[in-house]
């Protein structure tokens, strides 16, 4: 199948490069403005896939960061525990980070 993140894992820029249309029987590029040939549908098959086990082998980290707690809770945590010499935010927010790793491991 053609997509447009296959062709953008090959290097080319959608709506610069090529324009995708589907009329209802599947993706075809529907323009091609490269001065290089147009890719074949089997090496997009095999960019979109590798962008694809990319992004599987990376899925805890987004997971993680939409989770974690924000740079506002750091701060607060930080200045209490550097500053203000009471450890207890840090240590919650620490425990919090953690419950966050162990929920969605490496």
């Amino acid at each position: 199948m053609i997509t447009s993140t296959g062709l953008q894992k090959l290097g080319f820029v959608s709506f610069v490069d090529f324009v995708l249309q589907d009329d209802g029987q599947g993706v075809y590029i529907a323009k091609w403005s490269n001065a290089s040939p147009q890719p074949s549908e089997s090496d997009i098959e095999a960019a979109h896939a590798e962008w694809q086990a990319e992004q599987d082998a990376t899925k805890y980290q987004r997971d993680r960061q939409a989770e974690y707690p924000s740079l506002d809770e750091l701060t607060v945590a930080l200045w209490e525990g550097v500053v203000e010499e009471r450890m207890a935010a840090v240590t919650q927010l620490e425990a919090a980070r953690q419950a966050v790793k162990t929920k969605h491991p490496k």
